[in-house]
């Protein structure tokens, strides 16, 4: 029995000859769909992924400007799930068998109501259940990953919320990639010099909502004594209680860095000219806030 199309008036997987312009091998099948909104226009590059029935993801991508998006898998069953950023995530079912096409026809999503946002007021960043990590390219093939253990932060939530104010303070000596002589190297004068510049700090006077649970937060960030604007790609997880109650917040933000902005500029090149550290890092924020006590 396949999922109900919310919306839609077709509620059932539609099927016909696979479109001749989709080669496929004789044990293929065809699947596809237009995804819309509401007032039935395309809505593009929302997200889709193909599952199969043990729930091994087979095929994901964005639909194309028109909404819709065509792919060919082997013959068999199929969880299909489609998302899009301010709308209610869709999920349905198919069997697709070879050499013919399963056509979902048009799929209408439905708007997501906002979550509530925190109440005007001073919150606090909840270090236990916080993490600010990086990944860093390391001799142009793997990523090494870290984190800095130690941090605090203050929000003050206002009306509108787009004039909030976030102070962060990091404490650079935190550092930790999980191997004692890389970290002891970031400290040094080599990266982040944390005799000269203990801490790391970033503070904001403004956020953007950008749709959905979207916001762009920009602020100043102080690294290596040296300020430069960054922009955090926010998504804002809504309210939640803790064990003791306790109303909290959640959210999660990423930015990319480029060392030399922060005249972090060490260079060692291999023979083959390939540099030891990448140039950018990448900085992902797990972040819970709580009202100040």
């Amino acid at each position: 029995m396949f999922g109900r199309w919310l919306g839609n008036r077709t509620n059932r997987v539609q099927r016909s000859s696979p479109l001749a312009a989709v080669q496929t091998p004789p044990s293929a099948g065809v699947l596809s769909c237009r995804v819309l909104d509401p007032v039935n226009e395309p809505v593009t590059h929302a997200e889709f992924a193909v599952s199969d029935a043990q729930g091994r993801k087979v095929v994901c991508g964005e639909t194309d400007p028109f909404g819709a998006f065509v792919t060919a898998v082997p013959a068999g069953e199929y969880r299909l799930a489609v998302s899009a950023e301010g709308y209610t995530p869709y999920r349905a079912s198919a069997t697709v068998a070879a050499s013919t096409l399963a056509s979902f026809g048009d799929v209408t999503l439905q708007v997501a109501q906002p979550l509530e946002l925190p109440a005007a007021g001073d919150w606090d960043i909840e270090p236990a259940h916080s993490s600010i990590a990086f990944t860093a390219r390391h001799i142009g093939l793997a990523r090494v990953h870290g984190r800095f253990n130690t941090f605090a932060g203050a929000i003050r939530i206002v009306d509108p919320v787009g004039q909030s104010a976030m102070h962060v303070v990091i404490d650079a000596a935190s550092i930790d990639t999980n191997v004692r002589m890389r970290d002891d190297h970031l400290r040094s004068a080599d990266f982040l010099d944390v005799n000269r510049f203990p801490t790391l700090e970033f503070y904001s006077e403004r956020c953007v909502h950008k749709g959905g649970n979207r916001w762009a937060v920009t602020g100043a960030l102080t690294l290596h004594g040296v300020t430069r604007t960054v922009t955090l790609d926010t998504e804002y997880l809504g309210l939640g209680n803790g064990m003791e109650g306790e109303v909290r917040g959640a959210f999660r933000a990423t930015t990319e860095l480029h060392r030399d902005d922060f005249t972090v500029s060490w260079q060692t090149m291999l023979a083959r000219g390939i540099a030891v550290v990448g140039p950018s890092i990448r900085i992902e924020l797990d972040v819970q806030i709580v009202r100040k006590g």
